[in-house]
């Protein structure tokens, strides 16, 4: 088969060549001898340049199989190495013929092996994706090459800020400048977020080499502990506070239970008044409990923003009818001004049921009988007093005696309480406005009170509204009601 090749390429290569020798000594334009040899060193220099090129083709053939080998698996390149007997030997076939089959084999297993990468690659990159702690991928010029869901989903906008802190600044710089001769290795950080509610973060920065397939050097790996660190907060401060305010309601209850235990045990007048004391101090240090308990509740998830469309109106109006036995109580009307076509505002339905809630009991409890509260909701108007991006605005407006300018920055505090004795009478535990303003705080929105004394106090939350790109496929967006 190889000298049939031989053959056929001297033929190719001085057929022509010989041919016209022969005819130009036909002719008699050239002599015999010159011409037989002229035919006769074509055939040599053919003959020589078909071996030089079949050696070339052998070269070349065993480099690409060589390339095909190395492209199998290793199962398949195993299997294939195994020399076939004599009954399937696949018949020789021509070095040309079989070059062009072993290139097409590379450039087959060049293309299967290019498609298996890209795989694992997005493979790789949908594992990174859905990984539930939020991954940053940095540049060898510290830049960010891509974040995963986590990290968009907790921090948004907010990831420069969180590369910007000093402590995981240091820590980073550590990892792409180490000292001369050390290798860099993972460092640990811990981030502090003050804006828009404080946030602990603990950082965790892994070298990568070599580099990932997007020039990423480095990985940040950010593990939120904001909710550990409220847990400790919330044990320590509800056992200070729950240990403050309930003494004396407690001490209370016990020298009533002396009393009737000893000189009124025969007195039933004093009895009845003695349980009555009894049963308001419960109630006091139930609510008391409720509120701590709220209170704790919201912080623990002050830093998780919240995202559904609640529709402010319809829940204004249902909590102001759960009201009506307190108003006709104290002889007190509900103005309700509410804007139907508000749209949607970004919250936890529950939550602000609860402000509305809190805000509405301060204002017939401390307003002035008779009287009437005034609740408003309209769109935030721009260059108020409020952020400028779209949202809502709520007030409750009571006519109480108002309080002292002085008295304003602290209402919020927890157990403060402008006058502590007409608080205790009127049953409040100083923890609604301090509810309040966490529960304003994890929807990212602006509390306001305003007050003036002899004319009453308004208190205005704003809200943030709820994009038009996040409201649910059931939402009537022209009047703002969820379906």
């Amino acid at each position: 088969m190889r000298f049939r090749s031989l053959f056929l390429t001297v033929c190719v290569l001085a057929g022509v060549p010989v041919l016209a020798f022969a005819f130009l000594a036909s002719t008699r334009h050239l002599a015999p001898g010159p011409a037989l040899l002229a035919m006769a060193l074509t055939g040599v220099s053919s003959l020589l340049v078909a071996v030089l090129w079949a050696r070339d083709l052998e070269l070349l053939s065993e480099t690409v199989q060589q390339a095909n080998a190395q492209q199998i698996a290793p199962d398949t390149l195993r299997s294939s190495v195994v020399s076939p007997t004599p009954s399937q030997a696949a018949p020789a076939l021509p070095p040309m013929e079989r070059l062009m089959r072993d290139i097409e084999r590379l450039v087959r297993n060049t293309a299967e092996r290019s498609a298996l990468v890209d795989r694992m690659r997005r493979a790789d990159e949908g594992i990174v994706e859905r990984l539930p702690d939020p991954l940053i991928v940095l540049g060898a010029d510290r830049s960010i090459r891509r974040t995963n869901a986590a990290a968009r989903s907790a921090f948004g906008a907010d990831i420069q800020a969180v590369l910007r802190s000093p402590g995981l600044r240091a820590a980073i710089d550590r990892i792409f400048s180490p000292p001369p001769g050390v290798a860099a290795t993972t460092q640990t950080a811990a981030v502090t977020l003050p804006v828009p509610v404080p946030r602990d973060v603990h950082a965790v920065v892994i070298p990568v080499d070599p580099p990932l397939s997007d020039g990423g050097r480095a990985v940040v790996v950010l593990s939120d502990r904001t909710r550990d660190r409220a847990l400790e907060r919330m044990r320590a401060d509800f056992v200070a506070n729950a240990s403050h305010e309930l003494r004396t309601p407690l001490a209370s209850m016990i020298g009533f239970v002396d009393t009737l235990l000893g000189p009124a045990a025969d007195d039933p007048p004093a009895q009845r008044r003695f349980l009555g004391i009894m049963a308001e101090q419960g109630a006091r240090m139930n609510r008391l409990i409720d509120d701590l308990l709220s209170l704790s509740r919201v912080e623990l998830v002050e830093h998780q923003a919240p995202s559904d469309a609640v529709d402010l109106p319809a829940l204004l109006r249902r909590i102001a009818a759960g009201f009506e036995p307190r108003l006709k109580e104290r002889s007190v009307t509900f103005d309700l001004q509410l804007d139907p076509d508000l749209p949607p505002v970004l919250g936890d339905a529950d939550q602000l049921s609860q402000v509305a809630q809190n805000l509405l009991d301060n204002a017939i409890k401390y307003g002035r009988e008779q009287g009437t509260v005034r609740v408003e909701a309209t769109p935030a108007l721009t260059g108020s007093r409020f952020p400028s991006r779209p949202g809502v605005v709520f007030s409750v407006i009571d006519q109480g005696t108002g309080i002292e300018r002085e008295h304003l920055p602290r209402l919020t505090e927890r157990f403060y309480r402008v006058d502590k004795g007409r608080s205790r009478n009127v049953g409040g535990t100083g923890l609604g406005l301090a509810i309040v303003k966490h529960i304003v705080n994890r929807h990212r929105g602006q509390m306001r009170i305003d007050s003036e004394i002899g004319v009453g106090t308004t208190i205005s939350i704003w809200l943030p509204q709820m994009p038009a790109a996040q409201l649910p496929p059931m939402q009537d967006q022209s009047r703002g009601s969820v379906q």
